[in-house]
């Protein structure tokens, strides 16, 4: 029972979403033979005054 879980700093639309957990589920289901059914994914809309690389807010970029 793999469970996926993805950060994402947000912006993305629904659409984007579907289309991400799709192909995440098809490339589990093809490298380790897990069952659509059994592949759960969580995705977690990140605010971009929530995130942080090389020092820098992401809503400061």
């Amino acid at each position: 029972m793999p469970i996926v879980q993805i950060d994402l700093l947000e912006g993305r639309t629904t659409e984007q979403k579907r289309v991400l957990a799709e192909k995440v589920t098809q490339a589990i289901e093809e490298s380790i033979g897990a069952t659509p059914e059994s592949i759960s994914i969580i995705i977690r809309d990140m605010a971009k005054e929530n995130y942080a690389k090389a020092g820098k807010l992401a809503c400061d970029k």
